[in-house]
């Protein structure tokens, strides 16, 4: 299952793309909440696209490749592509699509960040605009948020 939330879904913001994401889960209710979390967090502006693609195809727990791809090439606006997955099968699926090397548009990567904290920050800072490297920095950040 692939959701959609904030962006153009049209295809893109010419002459400003922005970086887009995609939240993979094995839960497609995990993957879509923190997507809508990250976009409703932008506060009045547009948010950057952001998809969620969680869940097996037949709608039970686990990751779907293809759900992938489509939620990848929803929010490709021609800034790059930024994936983070929560664990497992997820990081290996996308992983693997990586590495076939045409699987996924130009310029998409894997984050390695926490799944809640790094989806909102790369969200909020590809909302501003930020670079595919400098919205890559700020989920990674996310892993220094301490709650005490």
């Amino acid at each position: 299952m692939s959701d959609y939330t904030g962006g153009d879904p049209a295809g893109g913001r010419p002459g400003n793309p922005r970086v887009g994401l995609v939240l993979v889960s094995h839960s497609a209710q995990v993957a879509s909440a923190v997507a809508q979390l990250a976009a409703g967090l932008v506060g009045a502006g547009d948010p950057a696209p952001v998809a969620a693609a969680g869940g097996a195809p037949d709608g039970g727990l686990g990751t779907d490749a293809d759900a992938i791809r489509e939620a990848a090439r929803a929010v490709d606006e021609g800034a790059g592509v930024l994936l983070l997955a929560d664990l497992g099968s997820a990081v290996l699926t996308v992983r693997a699509l990586l590495a076939e090397g045409d699987e996924l548009p130009e310029g998409s990567a894997l984050l390695d960040a926490p799944f809640v904290e790094g989806a909102v920050s790369a969200v909020v800072a590809a909302s501003a605009g930020a670079g595919h490297e400098a919205v890559a920095a700020a989920a990674r950040e996310a892993y220094e948020y301490r709650k005490v």
